[in-house]
């Protein structure tokens, strides 16, 4: 099958954000594949800040530069960038970063945000699925270094 969606602008809209990601999910089901494709001439690539995971001195390197992450912030962007295209309920993140989901489920709202400020990138790196909880950005350069 392939679904066809004209895009006039650089940005997708709230309603075609969720159309691709209702595809993306049915395509998972089936062990699909799906490609993105630009209807008119491509366009120069727009890489975003790389950001380097590594695991054994539990640093993380943005660009090169070494960002001040708290535990909880780091264990959060390593756990996400572990299970790439994977959504993940506030409960999920909870039980899965912080050990138990008995706190508020806000509380991961407030590390996911912090956590974005310190990326600061051009381009976002956690993605909100709405209604649902957080997920890593598809357009997201992270690469995970085991024992550095």
């Amino acid at each position: 099958m392939t679904v066809a969606i004209p895009l006039t602008t650089d940005a997708l809209s709230p309603q075609a954000h969720r159309l691709i990601e209702a595809v993306r999910e049915l395509v998972e089901i089936s062990q699909g594949t799906i490609t993105v494709e630009p209807a008119g001439p491509a366009l120069p690539s727009q890489d975003g800040p790389e950001v380097r995971i590594l695991t054994g001195s539990r640093q993380v390197l943005l660009d090169g530069e070494v960002l001040p992450l708290t535990r909880l912030e780091f264990d959060l962007l390593l756990f996400l960038a572990e299970r790439p295209r994977r959504v993940f309920t506030r409960g999920q993140l909870l039980a899965g970063v912080w050990g138990y989901e008995h706190t508020g489920e806000r509380t991961v709202d407030v590390h996911v945000r912090r956590l974005r400020l310190k990326l600061n990138g051009s381009l976002p790196v956690i993605t909100t699925v709405y209604g649902v909880g957080y997920r890593l950005s598809d357009e997201a350069r992270v690469v995970v270094l085991a024992h550095e």
